[in-house]
């Protein structure tokens, strides 16, 4: 037993360590997140990941759409306005008719032709791609990743904890639950900042931050019939809360939005 109890408060003091090592903060919201893996370590694996998808999907050769994408990206990634370190911007159209669009860490960004599709304006195209650009700017992967790692530490120290429980299989399937509605609830914040962020990005490099709540319309509409998940199981926010938060957010933009235009006439 008491071998048990060290055992458990030495994974405490990891877990804790890890915390108070790994604080960074996104530089746009100011939020502290918890990142315990190097730029370096987030940018391999964005670059070994985005090699194997261009590997696996076809990448579209409509010359129209390339440019106007790599376009756009390069508006955007430029109105960050500061290093994103280890990113080395590369925008990607694949052939899919999934209305999606992504980003991995290192500043690689892959587009659907079914999403370009349903946009009906650069503006539109810009929300998406400027939501995409701040995951990465925000290292919202790499925070992924930690969270997975000290969540894991937590189920070894709920596993050590409860070794002679005799609901020691209800402790843990408890905490996994806990553990997964936690990570759910930190996806959807992920979502939302990136938003707010890729909004301002998107105004900064001259596109009408209006357009974002436009384009979620159309993807609610896209989405109509086929039901949404309860949000608290979900990975991203309900798209009428999106919706509303972009609407809200879209005027505070407009000044920067008209200054940054009249730079790209």
């Amino acid at each position: 037993m008491f071998i048990r109890m060290m055992r458990f408060r030495i994974l405490l003091v990891a877990v804790a360590l890890g915390w108070s090592a790994g604080c960074t903060t996104v530089p746009e919201s100011g939020r502290s997140q918890l990142i315990l893996i190097s730029p370096a370590q987030e940018a391999q694996q964005g670059l070994a990941a985005f090699s194997q998808i261009k590997q696996d999907e076809t990448i579209s050769k409509d010359p129209a759409m390339n440019a106007r994408v790599q376009r756009i990206g390069a508006r955007i990634a430029e109105s960050v306005g500061r290093e994103v370190p280890n990113a080395q911007w590369e925008f990607v159209v694949f052939e899919s008719e999934q209305i999606n669009a992504f980003a991995l860490p290192g500043g690689k960004v892959g587009v659907y032709t079914g999403l370009i599709k349903l946009v009906d304006s650069d503006d539109e195209l810009a929300a998406v791609m400027g939501h995409e650009i701040a995951h990465v700017s925000s290292r919202h992967g790499a925070e992924r990743i930690s969270q997975g790692m000290l969540a894991g530490l937590g189920g070894v120290a709920v596993a050590v904890a409860t070794d002679d429980s005799e609901n020691k299989e209800l402790y843990q399937l408890g905490y996994a639950g806990l553990a997964t509605l936690g990570t759910l609830g930190y996806s959807r914040l992920q979502e939302t900042e990136a938003d707010e962020i890729g909004l301002r990005f998107a105004a900064g490099a001259g596109y009408d931050p209006r357009a974002a709540a436009e384009f979620w319309e159309k993807m609610k509409a896209a989405k109509s019939g086929s039901g949404q998940p309860l949000e608290w199981f979900s990975t991203h926010p309900s798209d009428d809360r999106r919706i509303a938060n972009l609407k809200q957010l879209a005027p505070q933009y407009m000044a920067l939005y008209e200054a940054a235009k009249a730079r790209y006439e």
